[in-house]
């Protein structure tokens, strides 16, 4: 039996959705604590691209089993 993924943006996904949350996370946190110091529309950005691009290629891999 042979398992190959077919998803191989993943990966890549996974670490865009946790650099992405901790951008946004920073920038928020600064938006409330320092207003003139935060990027708050650019990290809004990113997190639409990210979605545009989790939903386009998906997050999970996906596995093809091959029965022989």
């Amino acid at each position: 039996m042979k398992t190959t993924t077919k998803n191989q943006y993943a990966f890549a996904n996974s670490i865009l959705i946790a650099l992405v949350s901790a951008i946004f996370g920073y920038n928020l946190y600064q938006a409330i604590v320092h207003p003139d110091q935060s990027n708050i529309a650019i990290s809004l950005i990113l997190v639409v691209l990210t979605s545009i691009m989790v939903r386009k290629y998906g997050y999970k891999q996906v596995k093809d089993k091959e029965n022989n």
